[in-house]
């Protein structure tokens, strides 16, 4: 059991302490965790403590490259203020920049430290306090360290932002904006039927491997393998992908493959829609947020004639499939459970989606298809407008 939760209630039970040092020593005492300079942590989370006269503060709070050892794990900055004790979340995916000297951040050179004022206080619209920390870390986790690296780079530094817009023209947009009604006459289809059970047989054969690969720790690694099993096409690099599943050497001997940055991992043209299919991986017992899609690339695919994006999701328990669902990107409750992160991906993109993990867990144990058209066009319409 997460001690997350618990030390929340124990930083809130010593409001007015108004002695950092003093609730570091109870925090740690309390929760035995380890020291690594300003930092303490635990299998469960890392915690910095700091002191302050209010809420807002611009004290240097940690370099990037020590963040960096803790990215993985909720990171917590304790404010101490003479009445109070605010608690933040400060992972990398929260942070706005890096300011202190940070002028030779790239990339492939970690430099500088961020201060309190660089930690963002709410997350699209997901205030930054304890009640969400949970969900916003869940949030960090599909796109961790190296995924917010170019974005610190880019906006700390003012350099030049790479990729494009997709530019949508008036007749574009109609195409768009037709995509809900395609899909909703798509998933009542026999094509859907088809789509589905094609998946379904894939998934059937390389079951044992599945359970075998939702061990893996590393989220983005299981999820590339297991994607990988049920729609790659290098049937030599699946073979391989399954021997070292099988001898138990995925620590070192998996074979070296990169997934294609593309929306959907697998492609079904029907004589009335062009499909991509996104696969994507849920670990019942496990709180995280899938990956979503870039929105300029959904943009792009859907003003294509005859385009239908789905999802298709594999429920994981440690011994068995638990279900399999295929939904549109536009089904009712996995829409309003789609978050928008517009800071993330730099100021030449609309930025990137995610869904609400306890959502998808609902979908794939009682599985539903339908699609609320006027909601999803008024939804499309908000992504054209980023």
């Amino acid at each position: 059991m997460s001690k997350l939760p618990q030390l929340l209630e124990f930083i809130a039970a010593n409001d007015g302490i108004n002695d950092k040092a003093k609730l570091a020593k109870l925090v740690v005492e309390k929760f035995a965790l380890t020291r690594d300079r300003s930092v303490y942590y635990c299998d469960d989370l890392a915690i910095r403590f700091s002191s302050g006269a209010r809420q807002s503060f611009s004290n240097t709070v940690l370099s990037l490259s020590n963040l960096r050892k803790v990215d993985q794990l909720p990171f917590l900055v304790c404010l101490v203020t003479p009445a109070e004790n605010y608690v933040l979340l400060a992972n990398t995916t929260l942070l706005r920049k890096i300011s202190h000297s940070s002028q030779q951040l790239r990339v492939d050179n970690i430099k500088g430290s961020f201060n309190g004022s660089d930690i963002l206080r709410e997350l699209e619209g997901i205030e930054n306090v304890p009640s969400n920390i949970q969900r916003l870390f869940d949030i960090h986790t599909e796109i961790g360290f190296e995924g917010n690296l170019p974005r610190l780079v880019e906006s700390t530094n003012n350099i030049a932002p790479t990729g494009r817009k997709f530019g949508v023209a008036p007749k574009l947009e109609a195409v768009i904006l037709d995509g809900p009604a395609r899909a909703a006459r798509f998933v009542a289809s026999a094509d859907a039927v088809t789509l589905k059970r094609e998946l379904d047989e894939k998934v059937a054969r390389f079951k044992n491997e599945i359970i075998l690969a939702a061990l893996i720790e590393n989220v983005n690694v299981r999820g590339r393998i297991i994607e990988y099993l049920i729609a790659g096409e290098d049937y030599a690099l699946r073979g391989e992908i399954i021997k070292a599943l099988q001898t138990k050497s995925t620590s070192k001997g998996l074979p070296a493959f990169k997934t294609d940055n593309t929306l959907g991992d697998y492609q079904r043209i029907f004589d009335d829609y062009f499909t991509e299919t996104d696969v994507k991986t849920k670990i019942m017992i496990l709180s995280s947020n899938p990956k979503g899609y870039n929105i300029d690339k959904i943009l792009e695919f859907l003003a294509t004639e005859k385009s239908v994006f789905m999802f298709y999701f594999v429920g994981v328990d440690p011994t068995r499939i638990v279900n399999t669902v295929l939904v549109s990107m536009f089904q009712t409750d996995l829409l309003r459970a789609t978050l928008l992160l517009k800071h993330w991906s730099g100021r030449n993109s609309r930025g990137v989606s995610q869904f609400e993990g306890r959502t998808i867990s609902e979908l794939i144990k009682t599985p539903k298809s339908d699609v609320d058209v006027a909601g999803a066009v008024a939804f499309l319409k908000t992504l054209i407008a980023l």
